[in-house]
């Protein structure tokens, strides 16, 4: 079985990547030629595959039935999948079964994957135009679109919830579904749904495709690129480069930094399609482009554990202030695009910097974004100190980055090795085999790392009769203390040299039964922010040690998320900065005192330069530091702030003044909104015409030359005031508030005030209050005729009576 399924796969890869001007210079192994063994890869592989197998394919296919008027056995799931994202876990259902069926053979992955895609046919035929998707009323936005008549926001598109988002998963499942679950049914149903695309766009401009991919699309340019990979159809790359989005691609052929304040996750995608382009053209320009893009972000706006962003978007890289504050750091799904993009790049220069970041994201955001034991997936990884995350449910929590984590926990393969034509590389020291059949070569890897320090490549067999490989390429990291392995070849210490930068080559006839032993020289050391504040994290090789900490005593929290809009944020009680550990005096100190604990499992104790805090996770002990991936259902810290001593005390009374203010406001508000960001937005009902959202600074804003409106909640009928948030710059906006159609005030922005940004309070009358209706209020931002409603930079619903 295992032979049919690699000899299948290497026709697909034919198809794949033979097509001209490619210019990788590597080619990676299928997923089926690599198998994991015993690790935690291995563990969080099964279970992941456990959690796929729990989801119930009926509800996942209801809103593709449904758009295609057929009834069907169930309906659809709750959460993100029944309001506005519908059918989006979908496509991203049908990669991870791929993917996981690729890796691990199992079959009732591969029965899943066959019977989707049987059902799903149906809708499609149904549509009879080729068309396939699960968005609420999508054929009528279609259409409208393809009249030419574009409504479109960064997170909506002819009022559908981030319409063509949602349509790229659908069209990746099915393309994953082909190359790499072997589905000739998939291949089909992926050119009739690009040439529906085709000929949606056919009477429209390139400006007008262009005013489309505002909206958040992700990645349909490579997604078209690889239909063209396939077919060698001009009218493909045609289409992969016309959903380019030029707004970010001309700032990066200049290598101009333009990110701060942008939705992340809408922008990795995109360049992923620039750099597919690059591949197939064999542009240097848009290749270059999506390297700058890679070096701006690992560099500039990545924290130790490889994720980036804050609230979903990128924060100012000068200033990591907000990530160490704010309970929604990284997201998993903009790391999950991050290693595609690190993969390709590497494919195309042999450079080990993508490896590098490749496994520290891997180690430390990827897998430590699933439960060990329930399979749940985290949104939000915070970098906020003695905070936590919340974990997924099967049956109540339908996010993105759901779906992108049950396609990250089924390929933790794909780039353990890679080779040319006569070359096999070792890049990640992660337990596995690989069956090499062009070769005739067959080893194993295995490592209790970073338990413990060693590595053993075993040859298990070699084929005489085929043009076998010489020479092995080992990864030599950077994260080595003075860069030293030892090697043993059979026992033997052997030298080595370096063929390729960052690797250490073993040139032999290689023979069944040979061991190759690899022993690292690891040392801990600290790793400051980007921003160069004085903010440290631990590293052990590639991996981030973390503290368990409970600055609360006995707390119940929720770790796992419900069935709520909002249910990914870690929504519990903040741990006060002043309340948990900081390093007094020089770094060098505390490195010094870290101490290896005598145990089985990587653990140190933390010793001298600690100091304060109450949140260790035993007073009678020494706090310890484990590695992060092995931290769940907790409050963490992963950085700790440094300081000399005489500026402790001065600290403890800022950050304690800074989190009394901070209780004080959060214990008034009965409800918020950050206008301009997608995810408060899509929770409070935004609606509104002829409404703009943009970033000043790194604040996003929302105006309109019409109107625009929330819905902002008061269960327990407290509110007493509107405060909104205004920028001094917009001087002379005339704009009317009205709650539930009772005019609240009439504003005229003077911008006379001394801040950037300042606070309105606006009282609510008797009359406002008793128009409450289901616990909402509809607040609604009027524009007098030629002026703007607005900009807004801020929203929230007070319990307190309005300030003086």
């Amino acid at each position: 079985m295992l032979l049919r399924i690699v000899n299948l796969f290497l026709l697909f890869s034919v198809l794949y990547f033979s097509q001209p001007a490619n210019t990788q210079a590597l080619e990676l192994f299928p997923l089926q030629a690599v198998r994991l063994t015993d690790s935690p890869f291995y563990h969080a592989q099964q279970t992941n595959i456990e959690y796929l197998l729990a989801l119930e394919q009926d509800k996942l296919l209801a809103p593709y039935l449904r758009e295609a008027g057929i009834k069907g056995k169930s309906d659809s799931y709750g959460n993100w999948e029944s309001s506005g994202l519908d059918g989006h876990i979908g496509g991203h259902y049908l990669s991870a079964l791929s993917l996981a069926f690729a890796a691990t053979g199992d079959e009732r992955l591969k029965k899943r994957l066959d019977s989707m895609l049987t059902e799903l046919r149906k809708a499609q035929l149904k549509n009879a135009n080729g068309y396939l998707g699960g968005i609420p009323a999508g054929n009528t936005a279609w259409q409208q679109i393809k009249q030419g008549n574009i409504k479109v926001d960064l997170f909506s598109l002819n009022d559908r919830w981030v319409p063509l988002y949602n349509f790229h998963k659908t069209l990746a499942g099915l393309r994953d579904a082909y190359l790499i679950g072997q589905s000739e049914l998939a291949r089909s149903m992926l050119l009739e749904l690009t040439d529906w695309v085709i000929d949606l766009v056919a009477n429209l401009s390139d400006e007008q495709i262009q005013q489309l991919l505002i909206s958040e699309h992700g990645g349909m340019n490579e997604i078209f690129a690889d239909v063209y990979a396939m077919t060698d159809e001009e009218k493909y790359l045609k289409l992969a480069r016309q959903f380019s989005h030029q707004l970010i691609l001309q700032p990066l052929l200049k290598s101009q930094d333009k990110l701060n304040g942008l939705h992340a996750n809408t922008q990795i995608p995109k360049v992923i399609g620039f750099l597919r382009l690059a591949e197939l053209d064999a542009n240097q320009e848009w290749q270059k482009a999506a390297d700058f893009f890679w070096h701006d972000v690992t560099e500039k706006r990545t924290v130790s554990i490889g994720g980036n962003s804050v609230r979903e978007h990128f924060h100012n890289a000068d200033d990591f202030s907000s990530m160490l504050d704010s309970v929604e750091g990284p997201e998993t799904c903009n790391t999950y695009n991050m290693l595609k993009l690190s993969k390709m790049l590497y494919q195309g220069s042999i450079d080990t910097n993508y490896l590098e970041y490749y496994e520290r994201a891997t180690y430390n955001h990827i897998l430590s974004s699933q439960h060990p034991e329930t399979g749940g997936l985290v949104y939000f990884t915070p970098m906020r100190s003695g905070h936590y995350r919340t974990y997924s449910q099967v049956d109540t929590s339908m996010w993105c980055c759901v779906g992108s984590g049950i396609e990250n926990h089924s390929k933790y393969g794909e780039l353990i090795y890679a080779h040319n034509k006569s070359e096999l590389f070792v890049n990640l020291f992660i337990p596995s085999t690989l069956d090499w059949q062009e070769q005739g070569l067959s080893l194993s890897l295995a490592t209790l790392f970073p338990d413990q320090d060693q590595v053993e490549i075993s040859i298990k067999s070699v084929t005489q009769n085929k043009q076998n490989i010489q020479t092995i390429n080992i990864r030599q990291p950077k994260w080595l203390a003075d860069g030293a392995t030892v090697f043993k070849l059979n026992g033997k210490v052997i030298k080595t040299q370096s063929v390729h930068k960052g690797y250490l080559s073993i040139t032999r006839q290689w023979q069944a039964g040979d061991k190759l032993e690899l022993n690292f020289s690891i040392k801990p050391r600290l790793e400051g922010l980007p921003d160069g504040s004085q903010h440290y994290s631990v590293l052990y090789g590639p991996i981030v040690l973390a503290e368990k900490v409970q600055p609360f005593g006995q707390e119940e929290l929720a770790y796992f998320a419900d069935d709520g809009r909002m249910g990914h944020i870690a929504s519990g009680p903040m741990c006060a900065p002043e309340a948990l550990p900081v390093i007094v005096g020089d770094t060098e100190t505390f490195i010094k005192g870290l101490k290896r604990l005598p145990s089985a499992t990587l653990a140190f104790s933390m010793g001298e330069g600690l100091v304060g805090g109450k949140g260790i996770e035993s007073l009678a002990e020494k706090p310890s530091l484990v590695p992060f991936f092995r931290i769940h259902e907790s409050r963490y810290q992963v950085y700790w702030p440094q300081m000399q001593a005489a500026q402790y005390r001065d600290f403890v009374e800022q950050e304690t003044q800074r989190s009394r203010a901070a209780e004080l406001l959060a214990s008034q508000t009965i409800d918020q909104i950050n206008p301009g960001e997608q995810q408060p937005e899509t929770e409070h009902g935004f609606a509104g015409v002829g409404s703009r959202a943009g970033v000043n600074g790194l604040r996003h804003w929302r105006d309109a030359t019409d109107w625009f409106s929330y819905q902002l909640s008061d269960p327990q009928r407290q509110a007493q005031s509107l405060r909104l948030t205004y920028f001094a710059g917009d001087q002379g906006r005339k704009f009317a508030i009205y709650i539930n159609d009772i005019k609240l005030a009439d504003v005229s922005l003077k911008g006379d005030s001394r801040e950037a940004f300042y606070d309105m309070d606006y009282p609510l009358t008797n009359a406002m209050r008793e128009s409450l209706q289901n616990g909402k209020y509809t607040v609604k931002f009027v524009a007098q005729p030629g002026s703007f409603a607005g900009g807004l930079y801020g929203v929230r619903l007070m319990q307190a009576v309005a300030r003086p």
